[in-house]
């Protein structure tokens, strides 16, 4: 019964899959918690800007065929600048940022969009 689910389940999971483009850049947020300032940023594609004491690397960004702005999403790699120390690697995303997001006493970062 398990694997009959299974099967049944399969097709509609594949037909669920949304058509995506990929961006050259990646519109980011960056906050600094201790003094409440926000800085936006833009990062191309395989490209690293500094933000603070953080480097942020931006591998990808994603978003919904025909739509930039909305549902995007970016791999990042945020390390800390002075230390080389591994604070996030991973799939981040505009909509939710809680999902999957930077963990730092001082600093919080946020996909806001992919830009074409």
């Amino acid at each position: 019964m398990g694997l009959l689910s299974l099967v049944l389940a399969l097709p509609c999971a594949l037909g669920a899959q949304e058509e995506v483009e990929r961006a050259g850049a990646t519109i980011l947020r960056g906050l600094d918690k201790t003094s409440g300032q926000t800085v936006d940023f833009e990062v191309p594609n395989g490209a690293t800007a500094a933000f603070a004491r953080l480097e942020v690397t931006v591998r990808e960004c994603r978003f919904p065929a025909g739509n930039p702005s909305g549902g995007a999403y970016a791999f990042l790699t945020i390390r800390e600048a002075a230390k080389s120390d591994l604070l996030f690697e991973g799939w981040m995303i505009a909509s939710s940022p809680a999902l999957n997001a930077l963990d730092h006493p001082r600093y919080d970062v946020w996909v806001m969009r992919c830009n074409t």
